[in-house]
């Protein structure tokens, strides 16, 4: 919880001032919670692009205009489907007194023995809901899966976090697997 991030109020709500701030590296946001005011924002687009490769589900200190320190979390992003660039941020307010629902993505390291022999890697998701305390919300945890062989599958009953964390994901899913060739191309036909 140690990234800052500094919320500047919005000035204009025009489609055309928003466009211009987009232009400028500035990208509109909103801040909401239950209990709190909507704040109009903007961010700059460059810390954004940072926070969201490298921690897309931290909790953030975001600085308001008026010089408050508040712990907030991106809520949905939202992009331009043809150039990828951000359009809209939904940041909301967490309180860090309650449980709090949210998603930690996954990354798998490492080469499977079965991708190794000549089977085909299938990843089926990403990330997995939880419910937690929000000091306790990891920013993403990563899997090994260098163990797993042709026909092996990693569920999210698989997945291990520590005490505190409760996974809401269905705990049957299946998260990964490899497969052989063959199977690959009859799922395909």
């Amino acid at each position: 919880m140690s990234k800052f991030i500094q919320l500047n109020k919005r000035t204009g709500e025009t489609k055309s001032h928003m466009n211009q701030a987009r232009k400028q590296g500035r990208i509109p946001a909103v801040l909401y919670g239950i209990g709190k005011d909507t704040l109009s924002v903007e961010v700059n687009e460059k810390e954004m692009l940072d926070i969201l490769k490298k921690h897309p589900r931290a909790i953030l200190q975001g600085n308001t205009s008026d010089e408050k320190v508040i712990p907030i979390i991106v809520q949905s992003v939202q992009k331009d489907a043809m150039s990828g660039n951000l359009l809209h941020i939904d940041f909301h307010h967490v309180n860090m007194t309650e449980m709090m629902d949210s998603k930690v993505t996954i990354q798998f390291s490492g080469e499977a023995i079965g991708v190794k022999s000549g089977g085909v890697l299938q990843i089926e998701m990403y990330e997995v809901e939880v419910r937690c305390m929000p000091g306790d919300l990891p920013t993403s945890m990563e899997v090994d899966i260098s163990g797993l062989d042709t026909g092996d599958k990693l569920l999210v009953s698989d997945l291990i976090f520590k005490d505190g964390i409760e996974v809401l994901t269905d705990a049957n899913t299946v998260m990964i697997q490899i497969k052989t060739v063959h199977e690959e191309v009859e799922a395909t036909a």
